[in-house]
Parts: C-alpha cells; structure tokens; sequence
C-alpha cells in the first residue's frame, strides 16, 4: 500500500474568513485523508511510558482533538491568538470572568445585556464579592464616568445587544479600557466574527454562545472564548500560571474547572461554522425585507435593527461590521397584543434562543429576559424578538401579516 506522508500545516491567516472557517484547524486526517476531523469520543489516552504523552494528549478535559480542531478554527474567524471551546455560552463566560476578576473588584457592564449575562454576575459573582455597575454602553461617555480607577478590571460589552439590538463602539471603549487597566469583553454572538471583528478593533477577548449562530442548526448547545494576541490580564493580577497572560489564565482554568465542550459538540459547532457566511448573508437578506414590512405595518410602532438609517448606532454599526445581521426586535404598544402575536405564527416558531436556520420569535419580558425585571436591565414589556431564519421570505412575511392581525394589530397595507 502507498504511504502519503502528512502535509505541512498551512496558514490561512491571510485567506478570506470563508476559507479559514472551512479550512483552519481542519486538515485532512494523517491516517486516512478525511476531509472532516473525525470526532474523538475518548476520555483518556495511551501513554508511550510514563509522561510519554502523544502530541501532549492524556485526558479529553484537559485536551481533545475534535475540540482543538474547533478552538483552532475558531480562533482563526475571529482573528485571535487562541480560543477556548465550552459547554455552553454561560460556562464560557464564567471562566472567563473568574479569571480575571477577584473579590473586591468591579465590573462595568450594559444595561442592555442578555438576561443571563447579568444573572450570572449578579446571583454569583456579587455574593462572590465582585460588584457591578449597569450603564448606558452606546455611550463611551457613560463607561468612562463609570469606571472606578484602581477597581474596574472589566468592561462587558455586547454589540448588538440582545435584545433591544443597541451598538457599542468598541474602538472607544477600548481606549478606556486601556487608560483604567482593564479588560475588554465583546460579545460577538450576534454579529457574529463573519459581520464583527471586536478583537481588531481594540478587545481583549470575546465570547460566543456558539449556540447561536455559529451552531447555526439549534442542535448543540456551546460557548468559546478568544482572546487577542498579547491580550493582558487587569492590571496588577498575576493568573495562576504565574504569567499576566490572558490566554494562560483563562486556559488554566477552563481545564481546572472543566466545563468543556464535548467531543460530538465540538464536530457539530465545527460543522456550523462551515456554513456561517453563506447562512449568515440569508439571514441578513430575510432580515432587511422583515424591517421594511414591519415599518409599513399600521400595528407596528417602532422597528429595532441596526441597519436603519434613523437607528441611533446605525452609523457606528456601518463602521465596525460588515453587515446588520439577522435579529430584528419591534414593538406593538400593548403587551398583551405582543405576546398574542407571538401565539399566533405558524413558520416562526416560539422559542428561546436564536441563529438557527428557522426562524424563531420570543417575548422577551416573559420568556429570555425575565431574570432582569425590576432591575436597570428591564426591557419593554411590548417587545417582540425575531430570530429570522432563511426560509422563503414571502412565507416569513405571510406568516407575521397573518399573525399581526390575528393579534388584532390591523392589516398590512
């Protein structure tokens, strides 16, 4: 039989993200030539004597093929020196936080964050000793006035937010962030490293539910961290490792605390990621035809999408992305009548979460940001959510008419 000795590495750093996202971390198989990394269902693995480890495998938390294939990939879309892949966004964001936070420090963060963001800081990390402080991310202004020098190790920044869809200017932020010594944290999931690059424009890590979009088929359930080259942890923090690494320090603890992404969850959000650009341009398209039938639609008093022209950040998301993306948020005026249109859509499905192929619609007060009523994150009781997906996009605009006036929210002109 003749032996085809394994190729050299390639580096897709300066390939367009389409072929990085098809290609970084996923070389054919030495052994076979498989074009898909095969999934490495494994705990442990044989050692050539004792400490003989292969290619540094001993135990899948600590390290896994199919895992390093999609951390590698990962970090390659968004243009960071290495990324890290977790069980779900929320465990991605909690060893991201506890690696560069310590009781007594404090934190700044949107008051438009997702509902589970902010729990998280403040039914676990608060008790833990950590404060924080909500505000108005869309203005650099606002953050600037609510660091607390020598405190604040963090900025938490999502853009677009989840879910009234604001735009925070990270280039700005990042510059304060670096005046106050402390760490920058976009999350991407939205946008997406296909329409937003936090990290080139001055972030020191990024997080994803790569649930979302990057999964992009509501099969799999994940998160990742990347973090910049030469990313640094807050200033005076030394992490575990004895470095001020970021990278070491949020490595060192995704192990330590071992919330990892599986092995079959890993090749599944590898496998979306093949697809995000082409999905991702659908999603977009879909999503600017919904906006303009929304605008015209007489139960309709007011369209949230960044890609407007009167949308308050429209001119600061046409600088730092590529796209508007596929989320869109409007409101009726009258709670009841929200929810009821969100009972009464056929091809858009009720539910949480978001990115997928279909379309999907939530309220958010009752349903993803319940968590966050009665505090500064609270959102409009009449908001409506959509994830718009990339069916025919007559079917989705037949479906919101129908439901719309089923609401009792009058009928498309």
């Amino acid at each position: 039989m003749t032996s085809h000795p394994a190729s050299e590495p390639h580096d897709w750093s300066t390939t367009g993200f389409s072929t990085r996202a098809i290609h970084a971390g996923q070389d054919p198989e030495a052994r076979t030539g498989a074009v898909v990394p095969p999934i490495h269902q494994v705990s442990t693995y044989k050692q050539d004597g004792v400490g003989g480890l292969r290619d540094g495998y001993e135990y899948s938390r600590s390290g896994n093929p199919t895992r390093d294939a999609l951390q590698e990939a990962l970090a390659a879309a968004e243009g960071g020196a290495a990324a890290f892949a977790f069980a779900s966004g929320l465990a991605a964001e909690d060893t991201l936080l506890r690696s560069v936070l310590r009781p007594g420090d404090h934190m700044v963060i949107g008051n438009d964050a997702y509902g589970g963001t902010y729990r998280l800081i403040a039914r676990v990390l608060e008790p833990w000793g950590i404060e924080h402080t909500p505000v108005d991310m869309l203005d650099p202004d606002a953050v600037l006035a609510a660091i607390q020098p020598g405190r604040t190790k963090v900025l938490w920044a999502e853009t677009p937010t989840n879910p009234l869809l604001g735009i925070a200017d990270v280039e700005a932020i990042a510059v304060h962030a670096r005046s106050a010594g402390a760490v920058l944290v976009v999350d991407n999931t939205f946008a997406t490293p296909y329409l937003q690059q936090p990290l080139a424009l001055g972030a020191d890590a990024v997080v994803h539910s790569t649930t979302k979009y990057i999964g992009g088929h509501s099969d799999v359930v994940g998160g990742a961290v990347v973090v910049a080259d030469g990313a640094q942890l807050p200033a005076g923090l030394e992490g575990p490792t004895g470095t001020t690494s970021l990278r070491d320090a949020v490595g060192f603890l995704q192990n330590a605390s071992g919330a990892v992404a599986s092995p079959f969850d890993a090749w599944l959000t590898l496998r979306g990621l093949k697809t995000l650009a082409v999905r991702m341009d659908r999603h977009q398209a879909n999503a600017e035809r919904i906006t303009r039938f929304l605008l015209d639609h007489p139960g309709v008093t007011e369209v949230l999408y960044p890609g407007l022209p009167d949308h308050p950040g429209h001119d600061v998301a046409a600088r730092q992305m590529t796209g508007f993306g596929g989320m869109v948020a409007f409101r009726t005026g009258d709670a009841e009548k929200s929810v009821a249109v969100c009972g009464h859509t056929r091809v858009f499905t009720l539910a949480e979460s978001l990115g997928g192929v279909e379309s999907l619609i939530e309220h958010p007060a009752r349903m993803t940001h319940a968590s966050v009523a009665a505090t500064a994150l609270e959102v409009p009781d009449d908001l409506v959510r959509l994830s718009v997906g990339i069916e025919d996009v007559d079917d989705l605009l037949a479906d919101l008419a129908q439901a719309l006036e089923a609401a009792g929210l009058g009928r498309a002109a």
